[in-house]
């Protein structure tokens, strides 16, 4: 499965050692790594290549320099929908409809996405994952067509969590998203996402990542943090993955058009 990382701090932090102890997990993730962090910019700076992180010169030269950033999110990827390019790898960004970007990194399969399928003429790439984002964001610019206004953050972490409760039946669905104020966590997947919180930043990995107090994320339910604090968590909705090898060979299957 792929990896993903996180990190929201109430200021700007030397993200350097924490980043390259998760790219050092490469070897396991061959397919791709992607880097998004956030400045007060209007959008991320995204760096990411269809190759290994560990052999990637782009990423040597980025941990290199060092990297301070107030929030990053980070992707590793095991590639199971979609060919081993750049438009394929993670994170990918979507403005919705009153310029607010959002940005994704995915670890997951979906295996039942009837509800995404609208997006397969319109996505940059060919992921599942892409297709995650563009049907949340579609949902954030029905809510606020209908309310005449831009969401506030109750609203916006309402309409992802019914989004995400929706999707998560039958699908593996582990996810961050960062909407320029809310860093969104969510995992219906036993030890797929765990988090570190210190005196004022928090950290999400897929796997923990260095000494200290590391815990799961709570399951099946969308939490959300803002300057290092986790401020809202959703109702469980109950719908876990469990891993079930033929749901794999079904998607290997549609894919490869056997």
């Amino acid at each position: 499965m792929c990896e993903l990382l996180g990190f929201s701090s109430r200021r700007r932090r030397n993200v350097t050692p924490i980043l390259k102890d998760f790219f050092s997990h490469a070897e396991r993730h061959p397919h791709g790594w992607g880097l998004a962090h956030f400045d007060g910019a209007s959008a991320p700076q995204i760096e990411k290549e269809p190759t290994k992180a560990t052999e990637s010169e782009t990423l040597r030269r980025i941990l290199g320099e060092g990297v301070e950033a107030q929030t990053i999110l980070g992707h590793i990827r095991l590639a199971t929908v979609g060919t081993i390019e750049y438009a394929n790898c993670h994170p990918f960004s979507e403005a919705d409809n009153t310029g607010r970007v959002w940005t994704l990194v995915h670890n997951g399969t979906i295996f039942s996405g009837a509800a995404l399928n609208g997006y397969l003429g319109v996505q940059f790439g060919e992921t599942d994952s892409e297709r995650v984002l563009l049907h949340f964001v579609a949902r954030i610019n029905r809510r606020q067509i209908r309310l005449g206004r831009p969401l506030d953050e109750k609203e916006r972490f309402d309409v992802l969590a019914s989004a995400i409760a929706a999707l998560a039946r039958g699908n593996k669905l582990n996810l961050l998203i960062f909407d320029g104020e809310l860093m969104y966590a969510h995992t219906n997947f036993r030890g797929a996402l765990h988090f570190l919180e210190d005196e004022d930043s928090i950290a999400f990995s897929t796997q923990p990542l260095s000494t200290g107090e590391w815990r799961p994320v709570p399951f099946t339910r969308l939490v959300a943090a803002k300057d290092g604090r986790i401020v809202r968590e959703g109702a469980p909705h109950g719908s876990e993955y469990v891993y079930n090898p033929e749901d794999y060979q079904m998607v290997f299957m549609n894919y490869s058009k056997l």
